[in-house]
């Protein structure tokens, strides 16, 4: 709740109002509890606080309750008991404008990142690949940039590696190894990821950082990011906050510190950015959470014990709300003093003992003061929202959703010449011109009948021989007729005679038939 004279008021305590200071607010903060104990609505208050001031806030909703801050909240028997709690007679319930995103694209407006805007870094955490097959991915961003060719969505990703694969004796000698079995793990980390959905969020149009710092009616907007599906996939849910955190910081200009921040991202589910993170990535985490702050960006996280933050990291974060622990292990305890050491004691109370007895909505706060310094933990209340506590309808979503300014800028996949096209290009060209290669190397036949005359064949030559046997034959007949007509000379046996006259041209003719077809066997063999 915004207030002239105590600032973005966040919870009451014994001795008065607890504040957050503007100037302040890009240091950083946490909240802390467990499950139950209040962390969302704490959340919901600090972001309408922060709207009241005209700040934008960016926060992820993994149930769908936070959407209620686009609604006017209403008077309730439990609001109206903790009133005089606060010293506020009247409250101004409001709504905040809000625009809703979806990676997937189903409840709200869609984000999308190039494969190029990821990096190597965050796409091979994504992929959850080890030392070797991350290694592979460098030299593939390496050779793409090389190239000039753009890696926009997985099918661009994936052409590069196919062509890796086939080049990987000269890639070898130039960049270091690249095996097949490696590029096989990465292609089916790939497909994993396409069975996920995310193949949605590589591609474009990718989303523009500038529109998370938007103002309306001299309140920030509320970019609310519909995270229930997305929290299925830990990997791909915490890698694309990050990814977020990266591009604000390589985007912003350097300003300071500024009367109020120009931004607060708030990341629910922190623990799951630094679960088996490599030591160069944490490196790069640190060094975004340490300078964001110089372009105006106050990150927020919220987890269920401080000892889910690194400690070079929960070192940065000075404005703090921690809820109620439970300690019913040896682990669980040693959370709770963990927890209670992060504080600037209070001589009023244990922080140890008061972490384990808080109620639900009561938390122990810390804020920064004027110079920066944290002031003592106090035992405090927090605000409840002037907003719609609890999840929205599915109408009043999609009314929200067509009305927004930015309703139909990235709904809409674009394609544009990438890797894939190109690649593809080249492969479907030098398949060309390995055909006509083909052609050019078998020389054409020349007619036969410029070379040498036509063999006659086995039959053509079986015939002739019949042909000439019978010519024969018939000579000899007709010869020896006409020559017993003219000398007047008869024969014994004239059907004798004429048969065995038949009989040995037939003898004749066989002969033939029988040289002429091994003469031609023999020909065919020795070819």
């Amino acid at each position: 709740m915004l207030d002239k004279e105590r600032g973005l008021y966040i919870a009451h305590c014994a001795n008065g109002a607890l504040s957050i200071t503007g100037k302040m607010a890009n240091r950083h903060g946490l909240i802390a509890g467990a499950t139950g104990t209040g962390k969302t609505v704490t959340l919901q208050v600090m972001a309408e606080t922060f709207c009241q001031a005209g700040v934008p806030c960016f926060m992820a909703d993994m149930k769908g309750d936070l959407s209620g801050i686009s609604q006017v909240g209403r008077l309730s028997g439990f609001i109206e008991k903790r009133l005089p709690e606060f010293g506020i007679d009247n409250p101004e319930f409001q709504a905040c404008p809000v625009r809703f995103y979806d990676v997937y694209g189903e409840q709200g407006h869609p984000m999308r990142a190039t494969v190029s805007q990821m990096g190597p870094l965050l796409l091979a955490r994504i992929l959850q690949l080890n030392e070797t097959q991350a290694g592979i991915l460098n030299i593939l961003f390496r050779i793409a940039d090389e190239r000039g060719l753009l890696l926009d969505d997985l099918k661009d990703l994936r052409s590069m590696l196919n062509w890796m694969g086939e080049h990987s004796k000269e890639i070898t000698l130039k960049y270091g190894t690249v095996t097949a079995v490696s590029i096989g793990a990465i292609q089916r980390a790939i497909l994993q990821l396409e069975n996920q959905g995310a193949e949605k969020f590589f591609g474009l149009p990718s989303f523009d950082i500038q529109d998370l710092l938007s103002v309306e009616g001299g309140k920030g907007v509320m970019s609310v990011l519909a995270a229930d599906k997305l929290m299925m996939q830990p990997k791909l849910y915490s890698t694309f906050l990050l990814w977020l955190l990266s591009e604000l910081y390589s985007t912003l200009p350097e300003v300071g510190d500024l009367p109020f921040p120009k931004l607060v991202f708030f990341f629910d589910e922190a623990h799951m950015l630094f679960t088996d993170t490599s030591k160069a990535l944490l490196d790069k985490i640190e060094q975004v959470i340490r300078l964001v702050r110089s372009k105006g960006v106050g990150i927020y996280f919220i987890t269920q014990s401080p000892t889910d933050i690194p400690e070079n990291i929960l070192g940065q974060l000075g404005n703090r709300v921690q809820h109620a622990l439970r300690a019913y292990t040896p682990k669980d305890q040693k959370a709770v003093k963990t927890a209670a050491d992060t504080f600037r004691a209070n001589p009023e109370f244990k922080t140890d003992e008061a972490i384990m007895n808080l109620e639900t909505g009561e938390a122990l706060v810390s804020f920064l003061d004027e110079k920066g310094a944290p002031n003592i933990v106090e035992r405090a209340k927090v605000l409840f929202p002037l907003s719609q506590i609890g999840a929205i309808t599915e109408g009043q979503r999609y009314d929200i959703i067509h009305q927004s300014r930015i309703f139909g800028k990235y709904d809409t996949p674009v394609e544009r010449e990438s890797a894939f096209e190109v690649l593809m290009a080249e492969s479907e060209r030098a398949l060309a011109e390995t055909e006509k290669e083909k052609e050019i190397a078998i020389p054409k036949p020349e007619k036969e009948a410029k070379t040498e005359k036509k063999k006659p064949g086995m039959m053509s030559k079986v015939w002739k021989a019949v042909i000439t046997a019978v010519t024969s034959t018939l000579a000899t007949i007709l010869g020896t007729y006409v020559s017993d007509k003219v000398t007047g000379k008869k024969t014994k046996s004239k059907t004798s005679a004429t048969g065995r006259v038949v009989k040995n041209a037939t003898s004749a003719a066989t002969r033939s038939i029988t040289k002429e077809l091994t003469r031609d066997i023999l020909g065919n063999l020795v070819k």
